[in-house]
């Protein structure tokens, strides 16, 4: 918050008709709503045409004759959907609307179900896969700086970051595919090398409902990052082959404006 006053007061100073509000989490509530249908089931009770609604674009409507509704096409599962800012006094009763039978065949899902989503979709989260320590360079997430931003070098991070993109870095974020009978590789367990030595540490791994196989993505040195590479994951003392692979692990499907 305080970098986006200061961004905000640097606008300001500049000319520029800039103001931002921090609504508080009190009154707002959150809902994502994902899956192939996930948008067919909330037109039938918005006003607006959300075809028109492309991925990461949002708008203010109705639902379910409640006003001042933010849809955002977005979400944190790699499907296409949307997540739902609503104020938190009318958030059960939208949530009954969007379940009820007559309007779709929506269920309840819990973090489990989202976890392994955004992990088949190759998405981060945060403490676990990225944090303050981390770089765009070292995840694989360069494209969310601009290169203009770049150019610029004024945003926190970089004088850092510009010199890793000239410089290279020592790890990278990866995929790794588990062999079969493998068990799941979690938060914190070792990568080796086919020589024995540790090069990396997965940071979030699972089954994969989609694929019926144990995945994961870790850090590991940079020269063991290539596509196909062998790796041996140590979990509870014992060792499991597994392979560096690219992530998503399953395509994404989201709703992209025609180019």
């Amino acid at each position: 918050m305080g970098v986006m006053s200061d961004a905000v007061a640097s606008f300001k100073a500049q000319g520029k008709d800039v103001s931002v509000e921090f609504l508080s989490s009190e009154d707002q509530s959150l809902l994502a709503l994902q899956g192939p249908s996930a948008v067919s089931v909330l037109q039938k009770l918005c006003t607006k045409d959300l075809s028109r609604l492309f991925f990461m674009n949002g708008i203010t409507d109705q639902i379910a004759g409640v006003d001042n509704c933010r849809i955002t096409r977005c979400g944190y599962t790699g499907e296409d959907g949307v997540e739902i800012s609503i104020p938190s006094r009318h958030a059960p009763a939208i949530a009954n609307a969007l379940l009820d039978p007559k309007v779709g065949n929506l269920k309840l899902a819990g973090l489990g179900a989202r976890d392994s989503l955004r992990l088949e979709a190759g998405l981060c989260l945060y403490g676990n896969d990225i944090d303050e320590k981390t770089t765009p360079v070292e995840a694989g997430l360069l494209w969310l700086v601009a290169k203009q931003r770049r150019a610029e070098n004024n945003f926190p991070g970089s004088d850092k970051i510009n010199a890793q993109i000239k410089n290279g870095v020592t790890r990278r974020r990866v995929g790794f595919k588990m062999s079969p009978g493998s068990a799941p590789a979690r938060h914190h367990v070792e990568v080796f090398d086919n020589e024995h030595h540790k090069i990396g540490e997965i940071t979030s791994g699972c089954p994969s409902p989609c694929l019926q196989q144990n995945i994961a993505m870790g850090y590991i040195r940079e020269e063991s990052k290539k596509v196909g590479t062998e790796v041996t994951l140590k979990v509870r003392d014992k060792f499991y082959h597994s392979q560096v692979c690219k992530m998503p692990f399953v395509p994404t499907h989201y709703y992209q404006a025609p180019k």
